[in-house]
């Protein structure tokens, strides 16, 4: 068998475009409020009472409207996470942690990157994040309206909950 027959296939491509991303109702309020008072808010399932974070304009079990508005965190737990190691346009250079986190008052979870642990030894770092640490939303000095406008730090101690 030759060699070559083994490795992996690339195709080249380019998808390089502007687009417009119309956030709709929910979503609007959702980013404006990141962006104007620092505070990320959910809507509550008008059936199950869930609060859903980001926010959503109908709720995830039954699709009635969620019109209620809820402030969860900043704090919460990391749910889940991945440790990338490999470069990507646009995204920061490797080593970084991205990280599902259900925050206080909440009752789904919000991706986000996820900083606070030391990653010079990635076998350290994932024993602390498999732990389930708390963590803190920390929000950028000028925020434009976006997911990037804050991030998530693992707490002092990264104990659970």
């Amino acid at each position: 068998m030759d060699d070559h027959e083994n490795e992996p296939l690339t195709i080249a491509g380019n998808w390089n475009f502007d687009y417009r991303y119309f956030a709709g109702e929910a979503a609007t309020r959702f980013f404006r409020e990141l962006r104007d008072n620092n505070r990320i808010m959910g809507t509550r399932s008008p059936a199950s009472g869930k609060v859903m974070v980001p926010a959503r304009s109908f709720s995830d079990d039954d699709y009635l409207p969620a019109t209620e508005w809820v402030e969860t965190g900043p704090g919460g737990k990391l749910e889940v996470f991945s440790i990338v190691g490999t470069k990507f346009p646009g995204l920061p250079d490797p080593p970084f942690v991205i990280g599902y986190v259900t925050l206080d008052g909440a009752d789904t979870a919000v991706l986000n990157y996820v900083s606070g642990v030391d990653l010079t030894d990635l076998d350290a770092a994932a024993a602390v994040l498999l732990k389930q640490p708390r963590v803190r939303a920390v929000f950028k000095e000028r925020c434009e309206g976006r997911i990037t406008d804050f991030h998530f730090v693992v707490e002092a101690g990264g104990d659970a909950a």
